[in-house]
């Protein structure tokens, strides 16, 4: 048996799903139910930025241009978040890895700190409902990026992108695959379930 610090609350995780598939909402449920920090990439982009941090300014440096933030500065970014106290008992991250290559990368951030992944939670959901759910959804915050064209084009991005990552951890065991079609609070009690939590 491990030590307390070490049980149940040791969560490494990561959760992946389509635009809309409601991750952020269940990554910040589940990082509260384990008492561990739902990290998300754009919310480490946002602290770098704001705090101008030396990977901060770099990063604005292509994002001023409209360019893609580069893998290597996205990676120090979540080298260095993940390298933080409140994450050293796990963590949940959400946006992260997004291709093959961060995947490499994070595999080395987790094993120069000694430890792996425990689990990678899959929201699978019904992408023509999670269209009309995110049209609806631009439609009532006057949203411009939720036109059904443009969350056709993210959903194929992250298709393109995602689903090799998936296919990876799957071969790994480490895939977890959820309803995300369900009500908000049965999507929680079927994450939790997965991670014995």
């Amino acid at each position: 048996m491990t030590s307390s610090s070490t049980s149940a609350s040791a969560r490494r995780l990561l959760i992946v799903g389509p635009p809309g598939a409601g991750k952020g909402t269940q990554a910040v449920r589940i990082g509260e139910a384990l008492s561990i920090p739902a990290i998300s990439t754009g919310d480490i982009f946002r602290a770098n930025v704001s705090q101008q941090t030396e990977l901060g300014v770099l990063a604005q440096s292509y994002m001023d241009k409209g360019e893609y933030v580069p893998d290597s500065v996205t990676n120090d970014m979540v080298r260095d978040r993940l390298a933080q106290a409140d994450a050293r008992e796990g963590f949940l991250l959400d946006g992260y890895p997004r291709t093959l290559d961060q995947v490499g990368a994070l595999d080395a951030i987790l094993a120069e700190a000694g430890t792996a992944l425990d689990a990678v939670l899959l929201l699978e959901v019904d992408l023509e409902a999670v269209v009309a759910r995110l049209v609806a959804r631009g439609a009532e915050s006057g949203r411009s990026d939720d036109t059904e064209d443009t969350i056709r084009r993210r959903i194929d991005v992250y298709s393109e992108q995602t689903t090799p990552l998936v296919d990876v951890y799957d071969e790994r065991g480490l895939l977890r695959r959820v309803d995300g079609m369900a009500s908000i609070d049965e999507v929680t009690a079927a994450l939790l379930a997965e991670l014995g939590a």
